[in-house]
């Protein structure tokens, strides 16, 4: 094969099966050289034996003529390949997101343009059998009537057999090499790889094998059976792993810290009194004047224009030169400043491969402003280059890719699980589900403005809190009671069940304009048709689930959409309906819904069945919203539609009956926007901790992006109440009684 001769030395660097490892030497093949150097590197890193393998790479892929065997066209010398390992220029990080730089010309190749790193390639890699994982061990517990998120079933027997589980852990192991090469990827210099599989040397390494107890406890009798959890240990193993998270991302915290250069990395000056100081080069002279890196890329550019990159600085050739003469054995100050010299070159190498010309760098820059970091993403990159690399590897700087929403895997579905090994982004991911919900907590953690660090609560504080939001639940008010209520209609119940009261209206944004454009996206997982029933719980393990004495939610929204659609149109007098969104695992525009066609629409285009990806129905949302008025909006081919000053407000209303599996997602999406307003109404189970939970989080999100708004009930609810609530977010003022009153009449299309 064309590639005998990579692969032995390919497998030493990079753990995976020969067919994976063809195909990134394919890709690489396809590239030229400079960017083949750029492609291996990312996903190799810049160990001295992945060095090694690219400078082969480079010297021998003119060997690649057998048929089988990629077009390379043309080849390059290896040269090329040991520029881009070296890294730079000043100029280039001069001219980030700056409108002076790149012209608009480079906007032609967006649609086209191939970049990637090491995170992406893991990514990839990864996604490729997530949502598989995922869905087995769903399934799987489910199957053994396990019902706590954070519980693997386990099997009495050490030694494999056929059994369902273990055939769930063998499927594990077989990931190994996709986990290790994530970590890689994700990882602070001088972590560790580790995982929870006891055949594998990572078990060794875990911090949580002998730090946190089993849920299941000690000892339990059995043969070829599957054990049960023990409440009392499952308790503790929550608490050990809350002590042991927060003990282990603190240090974690402190140690990458403490690796951030003491030298501004981009004060060349800094860095070159430093060296000075060392003996690697001789002091400037004192009255010399001094330029600014912007000066320099100033006076670069017109040679940049003429050949189409940017020359070589020559103080940071010099330097490396230099300390590459120094002594073969380097001390800490002289390994201190070439990781410097490095970490800037790998940082603006990363800027220019991610935005690449003025249009994509301009919506990288209106997204940081909207999202409140400018601030703190300027101060992570002057001060925190180390913090500021990792996160910009991982996206965190940029909008989510428009592709992303109707995929079934993507970095942000990817699960957090300390105890088995699979990393976040941050020095501290311990602790989180998902890395869309790393993410989330640490924008809302850093935006401008954020007094303190606000970190998500652990599980332990989640319910207590959720306890306490279910105790503050009071008789709903007697003025809005109906007989048309769907639990009145039902009969499920003689009385309304408590209500928490939502904080009383206060306007942010500006109040409705004729203009705007008001649509529903309706939850239809298979959740919605289901008999309501809440859990049982012993201490923290949910042991069972019980009936609720309710509608289904279902119903419940159905009727909130019929007189939500009702008084909306006698408000702006739109009789021809509002266009109805659903989604599950999928989404679909059921059309515009009014009280003329409601009964038909809701009959023959709604179903019910599947799971819950709101992602899919925004999405969904958004192109509908765009394509009404696409002259005064642009489209991004990775990020997708991007409001104009003059787009319309998209005011929507958003139905759900619980949390949907890319929630955190959806809500990092909203707080890049300023072109839509979305009220969500959260249904729920009486009595049910998980509802209360949710509703905590759902507040959290209104209180930091005032975008959103937020509303809920549960079991038996005053229909016209949370109607009433919805209007006022919805409009953006606060509507009196007497208002509402006159909305709720039948508008006078109506066929009665």
């Amino acid at each position: 094969m064309a590639y005998d001769w990579a692969l032995p030395q390919l497998r030493r660097v990079l753990p995976l099966d020969d067919g994976e490892l063809l195909q990134i030497l394919a890709h690489a093949a396809d590239l030229p050289d400079a960017k083949a150097a750029e492609y291996l590197q990312s996903i190799l890193g810049k160990s001295p034996e992945s060095i090694e393998f690219i400078l082969l790479f480079a010297g021998r892929r003119a060997e690649l003529s057998d048929p089988q065997a990629r077009n390379l066209g043309d080849i390059s010398s290896s040269t090329a390949c040991k520029d881009t390992i070296h890294g730079v220029t000043d100029a280039r990080h001069a001219q980030l997101l700056d409108n002076r730089s790149p012209s608009r010309s480079g906007s032609r190749m967006l649609a086209t343009s191939h970049y990637t790193n090491a995170v992406i390639e893991a990514g990839k890699w990864r996604a490729r059998d997530e949502q598989e994982m995922q869905q087995r061990l769903q399934d799987l517990r489910y199957q053994y009537r396990i019902y706590n998120s954070d519980i693997e079933p386990e099997h009495e027997a050490d030694y494999w057999c056929s059994c369902p589980i273990h055939q769930y852990q063998q499927r594990k192991w077989s990931r190994r090499g996709v986990q290790e090469l994530w970590s890689k990827a994700v990882m602070y210099p001088g972590e560790r790889h580790y995982n929870d599989l006891q055949n594998g040397f990572g078990f060794f390494s875990n911090p949580y094998t002998f730090r946190v107890v089993s849920p299941y406890g000690y000892g339990q009798q059995g043969f070829w059976a599957m054990q049960r959890p023990v409440p009392f240990y499952h308790a503790r193993a929550i608490r050990e792993t809350i002590s042991l998270n927060a003990q282990l991302n603190a240090e974690a915290q402190s140690k990458v810290d403490s690796q951030e250069p003491k030298h501004s990395i981009w004060e060349e000056d800094a860095i070159s009194d430093a060296m000075a100081d060392m003996g690697f080069i001789d002091k400037p002279p004192v009255n010399v004047e001094k330029k600014t890196s912007i000066e320099k890329a100033a006076a670069q550019a017109p040679e940049k224009k003429r050949h189409g990159r940017f020359p070589s600085s020559k103080s940071f050739n010099l330097g490396l030169k230099n300390l590459k003469r120094a002594v073969s054995i380097k001390s800490s100050e002289q390994k201190a400043i070439e990781n410097a010299m490095g970490l800037r070159e790998a940082i603006i190498a990363e800027e220019y491969g991610r935005w690449p010309d003025e249009q994509w760098r301009l919506i990288v820059r209106a997204y940081q402003e909207k999202v409140g970091m400018a601030t703190k993403i300027a101060d992570l990159r002057a001060h925190r280059p180390l913090q500021y690399l990792h996160l910009l590897r991982a996206g965190y700087f940029e909008p989510i890719p428009a592709a992303w929403a109707n995929q079934a895997s993507n970095p942000l579905k990817f699960n957090i699980e300390a105890a088995s090994g699979w990393r976040g982004i941050t020095p501290t991911w311990r602790g989180f589900e998902d890395i869309a919900e790393e993410r989330l907590y640490w924008v809302l953690n850093h935006r401008d403005g954020s007094a303190g660090v606000r970190m998500k609560p652990d599980f332990i504080s989640e319910m207590n809190m959720a306890q306490a939001r279910m105790a503050n639940a009071v008789e709903p008010p007697p003025l809005y009671y109906s007989a048309t209520d769907t639990c009145r209609l039902q009969h499920t119940s003689e009385s309304y069940s408590k209500q928490v009261m939502p904080a009383p209206f206060r306007p942010h944004d500006s109040p409705e304009m004729p203009t705007d454009d008001t649509m529903i996206l309706l939850d239809v997982s298979g959740s919605m048709v289901f008999d309501p029933v809440r859990p049982v719980y012993d201490q923290y393990l949910i042991t069972n689930y019980v009936r609720s004495s309710q509608p289904k939610n279902g119903d419940v929204a159905k009727a909130i959409i019929r007189r939500f659609a009702d008084a909306m149109a006698n408000h702006d007098h739109q009789y021809d309906g509002y266009d109805l969104v659903t989604f599950a695992n999928e989404s679909h525009h059921i059309g515009k819904i009014s009280n003329k066609n409601f009964d038909a629409m809701w009959c023959n285009n709604v179903c019910f069945g599947g799971g819950t990806r709101v992602m899919t129905g925004w999405q969904k949302v958004k192109e509908l919203h765009f394509q009404k008025h696409s002259q005064s909006a642009t489209h991004h081919p990775i990020y997708g539609w991007q409001a104009g000053p003059s787009t319309p407000i998209l005011r929507l209303l958003l139905l759900l009956d619980g949390e949907a599996t890319d929630m955190d997602e959806f809500e990092l999406d909203l707080l890049g926007l300023s072109w839509a307003h979305i009220t969500i109404f959260l249904i729920g189970v009486d009595g049910c901790p998980h509802h209360h939970r949710h509703a905590n989080e759902l507040q959290r999100i209104s209180d930091f992006n005032h975008h959103v708004s937020f509303v809920d009930a549960q079991g038996n609810c005053p229909e016209r109440f949370v109607t009433h609530e919805l209007l006022k977010r919805h409009l953006g003022y606060d509507m009196s009684m007497k208002e509402f009153e006159r909305m709720e009449d039948l508008p006078p299309y109506s066929e009665q």
